[in-house]
């Protein structure tokens, strides 16, 4: 098993380590501290010992933070969260606050007094948050101040987890579609535009696209963690440990990228004087533009350039990805199998759920990782937008109500992420109709066609209509990108409220998730990928289209839906997309899988 059930955190770690962090900030002078769940790498998934948030909180979540004063402290999350935090935080020493209403720029105008000194670690803040946050102290008469030792990484000296040192691996041509050479090329090139003579790159996705490798640092994503100084020649020096470096990766990266440690970035950066070098300030903290501006370097502040090639998959990557959703779906058709028929007579835990599952996984013979920990909801825990099973929580199927199950899978061909929703015994008509609002959804953003230059979030309202209509809305994003065998969760597209600049464009690969969650009792979400098609004509239209192609190949629980809900088009789309499953996981799986799987795919 890849995937654990204990818990790594509990609400006693707030109580046992912020005294220690407090002691900390006293012998350095301050007031305050900042605790973002960023590490140095602006990581959403983060190795254990960067997990600098959750051992000071208990809060394991992918997005968050914390400020923690003398007297007080906070910590924030965003929708996604509001009930994990719950249960993992101790409320008595943290108040629970919204990360994205006000945030922790309203905390500190109103929670910090005139006079006092926040710290901060500069390499873990992007330096436009850095820059509100600044504001905002300023506007309540304190100061933030940069730390050389982070006080917390001091508290936590003693039983920190040792860094992690995967071995960092070639990623063949036959899977990235595009060698090294050519893609420093094609990055220069943009140097070259942007009259930037170099750029520094710490987005581990980025180093992990440009030079063709894949690595193990990070959860659940074949990442390694480094950095990289590319020059507008198309050479580079890449920075990774030693321990993570063997003789075939040296001979595959080749003669134009000069393998450096750690310990030589800071010098190297110094070496950038009087030249301007791109940085992007989304991707790299502020410890990269201070150290390049006391070298006397012109930062020139840009989005990483490796971020939107990387997001359009070539041809090659969308083969992959297809075939590594066939392969998935055809998993998946099992365990759905085994749900709508073994897991129907007896009582289930999610904890056998989440086992089966990669059981059937790991049965391809593929699977290198999972995509991210399984998200396995019965009942009311299927509200909870991220939860994840643990001994503790764990809980029992329940007659008459939902099963959630998020999941995803790392093959070295794609990345897979889905989520079906089914009915456990018999479902109410509310929950059928809410399932079915959720649906037509779904089925909204899979059938549109948009003009190029279209963003993610003039899409997004497709998808919530049907739910508007009812007085309903879900608190989460409806797409995020999605790698290839990189992470689940890939920039620069998006399809959510927050206003997003970035097109989408041939080739980038999307999900497509609306849900609805009622609190204390069930959840729904249904998710699949899907990736941008090029443009084309439309009959009897003036302007080509984009539209999308799914990638995701598994049933939908017919029980669940009120076919006379759907339109007579919402059908016809159904149909066709269960007619497509079938036809392409059909001849993969046999016996009563395929019988089944014919059953769950006929027409309404």
């Amino acid at each position: 098993m890849r995937q654990t059930f204990d818990e790594s955190t509990d609400p006693s770690f707030g109580p046992k380590h912020v005294p220690l962090i407090r002691k900390a900030m006293e012998a350095q002078g301050l007031d305050g501290f900042l605790v973002p769940h960023e590490d140095e790498h602006q990581n959403e998934y983060l190795p254990q010992a960067n997990d600098r948030l959750g051992w000071a909180t208990g809060f394991t979540g992918s997005a968050g933070a914390a400020v923690i004063l003398k007297d007080k402290a906070a910590i924030f999350v965003d929708g996604r969260y509001t009930l994990q935090v719950r249960d993992q935080v101790d409320q008595g020493l943290f108040e629970i606050r919204d990360l994205v209403e006000g945030g922790v720029p309203a905390y500190l105008e109103s929670a910090v007094a005139a006079g006092q000194t926040i710290g901060y670690d500069p390499r873990l803040h992007a330096p436009d948050a850095l820059e509100r946050l600044k504001a905002a102290a300023a506007k309540a008469g304190a100061a933030l101040k940069p730390v050389a030792q982070n006080p917390l990484d001091l508290a936590w000296s003693g039983e920190r987890p040792p860094q992690p040192t995967a071995p960092v691996v070639p990623h063949p041509l036959e899977y990235a579609g595009e060698d090294s050479g050519s893609k420093r090329a094609r990055i220069a090139k943009v140097l070259a535009e942007k009259n930037a003579e170099a750029t520094v790159l710490t987005a581990p996705a980025s180093i992990a696209w440009l030079f063709n490798v894949r690595g193990g640092d990070v959860i659940r994503s074949p990442l390694p963690l480094g950095q990289s100084i590319l020059n507008r020649d198309g050479t580079a020096r890449l920075f990774l440990d030693p321990v993570k470096v063997s003789p075939e990766l040296r001979a595959w990266l080749g003669n134009e990228v000069r393998l450096e440690t750690p310990d030589d970035l800071p010098a190297a950066l110094a070496e950038l004087k009087g030249k301007r070098v791109l940085v992007d300030p989304g991707q790299s903290s502020a410890w990269y533009f201070d150290t390049l501006a006391a070298a006397g370097a012109e930062v020139v502040r840009g989005e990483d350039p490796c971020a939107l090639p990387r997001a359009c998959k070539n041809p090659v990557e969308i083969a992959g990805a297809q075939a590594a959703h066939i392969r998935d779906g055809a998993a998946v058709a099992r365990f759905l199998h085994w749900l709508a028929t073994e897991a129907q007579d007896r009582t289930v835990d999610e904890i056998e759920v989440v086992t089966r599952l990669e059981g059937f996984r790991q049965e391809t013979g593929a699977l290198k990782d999972l995509s991210f920990d399984t998200i396995a909801g019965a009942a009311s825990n299927g509200a909870i937008v991220h939860y994840r099973p643990t001994v503790r929580l764990n809980k029992q199927t329940e007659r008459g109500s939902l099963l959630l199950v998020d999941s995803g899978a790392q093959y070295l061909d794609g990345t897979t992420d889905i989520t079906r929703t089914v009915a456990i015994g018999e479902p109410s008509q509310e929950m059928r109709e809410r399932f079915t609002l959720v649906l037509k959804g779904n089925l909204a953003l899979a059938a549109v066609r948009f003009p190029a230059g279209t963003t993610g979030s003039a899409l997004d309202a497709l998808a919530r209509v049907p739910l508007w209509a009812a007085g309903l809305d879900y608190d989460h994003g409806t797409g995020h990108g999605v790698g290839s065998y990189l992470g689940v969760h890939e920039g620069p597209q998006r399809i959510s409220k927050v206003p997003n600049t970035v097109a989408l464009r041939p080739g980038m690969i999307v999900s497509n998730e609306p849900g609805y969650y009622k609190e204390g009792a069930y959840g729904i979400r249904i998710e699949n990928l899907q990736y941008v098609t090029e443009a084309a004509e439309v009959p009897g239209g003036e302007r080509p289209m984009h539209g999308f192609e799914t990638l995701t190949l598994a049933p939908i629980d017919r029980r669940l839906i009120v076919a006379e809900m759907l339109t007579p088009a919402e059908r016809a789309q159904l149909d066709a997309y269960h007619a497509r499953v079938l036809a392409e996981i059909g001849p993969k799986v046999d016996g009563e899988v395929r019988a089944w799987l014919t059953a769950a795919c006929a027409p309404l």
